[in-house]
């Protein structure tokens, strides 16, 4: 019997095998899966693509990999090739072989690279409050750098705030004109979603001018308000006093609203920018670029750059006026985060609709010569909608966050808890509502869209937050009341048996280091979300269908223990990775 210092897992054993018999370093990808029904056999080899770049046959590379695999293993394992599949076969001995290795803490240290990597989330307009949008884009952003801090990189969280441009002085002129000195505190409102109402009361009476603007010029842009907040742009710009303290004062109101926004969501970052730091920096390269002939200037004054041989358009930097646009910040800030930061990797978490956006970002900073170019990427994310379409914030169509907080903690409360006391119950409901719409949002692929029914968000059944919060929680208390009947040994293990639901749960706990690496690798934690569910359903399949603690038979009752404890430790760090608390009661 080899010892589990020396043990070595059927996946570890198959990569030296291939450069053992076929010389063959670094091993090409394999691909496992589980052993289908029609065949014996609990994992599986798919020997196809192996089988080509390798030049041999399926049959003949199954035989050589699969006697090479027994005989390391010493009769743990036994196989069986059928077709292009190579099926190991586990005993009872291996199963046990494998339960070892996860009782042990390596198992979860999975440090398999350090990069320094920054990732942007959040990022909202210092203008609103935070939506639905924003609700997606910080869990992917947090959970994202989890992960990728779990399997070994330093991460810094960062958010950069758009606190400046035409659309922050829109809600300037509109309180200025018409909140007769109100402040948040005065009328009893946080902060964002004080400055938000004045930001939606522009649009009301930009879209009311137009219809009723009767000047020499009736163009959009000519209408009064609009005037009027373009010219406050161009006054902040060039530092006007009682302008930049009017910026200050309402910035700050937001800011506020954010802060409490981000303590319930449990959302941190370790860096926080600001753009009005960083757009003359963008200005400055602009120009800089113009005498380089990368841009040119246009008859108004205005600066582009030709994009059209890689195949877009040509692009504004900087307006007629000299003020700066979104994309001239965006390059100052890149450029800046690579001179302050020694990072390896920015990873821009934005969504979908921006993906032009940053495609042409990119392609400008290629064109100006930075050869870190290749360390950025834009992790693109569907868009969040309402059944009635997208959401509009100017036109106060949204469903914001602070809102929806506010409805899963009520209807926690309404549903969970009965028993408890009021203080347990009001912290435990925000635990249990928050957990649930995290869950809801991060089980989706960042990439596909989600339409939001706030009915299905707070569904409790199915593949829930809650269902995993609840299977935790059966975990601790089953460990409780065995250590209150039983006491723990670890003898006879080595005769131990295991039945079918033992060995799916063994089967599906050992993919834990392997769906935490692909989620790092894709960047996608709905794999980590889905796989604990997949965890948590086989646990409840275990717990119907067979006696958890059994005084008469202690030895295998430690045998289950064990296996129920490492199950409840992967739903412990899963759900941590994805910024969801768990709890030993409900």
């Amino acid at each position: 019997m080899i010892s589990n210092n020396d043990f070595q897992s059927i996946e570890e054993i198959t990569e030296q095998s291939i450069s053992i018999l076929y010389g063959v370093d670094p091993c090409p990808k394999l691909d496992f899966q589980y052993t289908k029904k029609k065949y014996t056999g609990d994992i599986t080899l798919i020997l196809f693509s192996l089988s080509k770049k390798l030049k041999k046959p399926v049959e003949q590379i199954g035989a050589h990999i699969g006697n090479y695999v027994q005989n390391k293993l010493m009769g743990l394992i036994s196989f069986s090739v059928v077709g292009g599949y190579l099926n190991f076969i586990f005993e009872d001995s291996y199963y046990f072989h494998i339960l070892k290795e996860m009782l042990n803490k390596n198992f979860y240290d999975l440090k398999l690279q350090t990069e320094n990597i920054m990732v942007e989330y959040s990022s909202p307009n210092a203008n609103k409050p935070l939506h639905l949008g924003h609700i997606r884009n910080n869990l992917i952003g947090y959970s994202i750098s989890e992960i990728l801090k779990m399997v070994g990189h330093k991460i810094i969280r960062i958010q950069i705030i758009n606190d400046r441009g035409i659309h922050i002085c829109k809600s300037m002129i509109a309180w200025e004109e018409f909140g007769k000195g109100d402040t948040p505190e005065s009328v009893g409102m946080k902060g964002d979603h004080f400055v938000g109402k004045y930001y939606c009361l522009f649009d009301k009476i930009y879209r009311e001018e137009i219809q009723n603007y009767s000047g020499i010029n009736s163009k959009k842009k000519d209408v009064p308000i609009l005037e009027k907040s373009r010219k406050l742009l161009k006054k902040w710009e060039s530092g006007d006093r009682p302008t930049i303290n009017l910026w200050k004062k309402m910035n700050q109101w937001v800011y506020n609203g954010f802060k409490k926004t981000y303590k319930e969501l449990g959302i941190t970052f370790d860096q926080v920018e600001y753009e009005s730091d960083v757009y003359e920096i963008g200005k400055n390269i602009i120009k800089k670029g113009l005498k380089k002939k990368i841009f040119f200037k246009k008859k108004d004054g205005s600066v582009w750059i030709d994009l059209m041989k890689e195949g877009f358009d040509e692009k504004l930097l900087l307006r007629s006026d000299k003020t700066s646009v979104y994309m001239t910040q965006d390059i100052g800030t890149a450029v800046e985060r690579f001179r302050k930061y020694k990072i390896d990797k920015l990873i821009y978490i934005v969504g979908e609709e921006q993906d032009y956006h940053f495609q042409v970002l990119f392609n400008i900073l290629s064109r100006l010569g930075y050869v870190w170019v290749n360390k950025l990427s834009h992790l693109s994310y569907g868009m969040v909608e309402l059944p009635s379409g997208k959401m509009k914030s100017r036109e106060g169509n949204i469903i914001d966050a602070d809102r929806l907080i506010l409805e899963m903690y009520s209807i926690a409360k309404k549903n969970f808890f009965k028993n408890f006391s009021k203080e347990e119950k009001e912290k435990y409901s925000k635990i249990i509502g928050i957990g649930a719409l995290k869950y809801y949002f991060l089980k989706v692929d960042p990439k596909k869209k989600i339409v939001f029914y706030p009915e299905k968000s707070i569904d409790f059944k199915g593949n829930t937050g809650t269902y995993i919060q609840y299977t935790y929680s059966r975990i601790r208390s089953l460990e409780r009341k065995f250590f209150d009947q039983c006491s723990f040994t670890n003898e006879y293990w080595n005769n131990a048996k295991f039945d079918t639901y033992e060995r799916n749960m063994i089967k599906i706990l050992k993919k834990y280091p392997l769906i935490l690496k692909k989620s790092a690798e894709n960047l996608n934690p709905s794999l980590v979300a889905n796989y604990i569910y997949e965890v948590s359903k086989i646990f409840n399949h275990l717990y119907q269908n067979k006696k958890m603690i059994d005084i008469l038979d202690i030895v295998h009752s430690n045998i289950r223990m064990n296996i129920i404890h490492v199950t409840g430790d992967i739903l412990k760090y899963g759900m941590g990775l994805l910024g969801i608390e768990i709890l030993d009661r409900m």
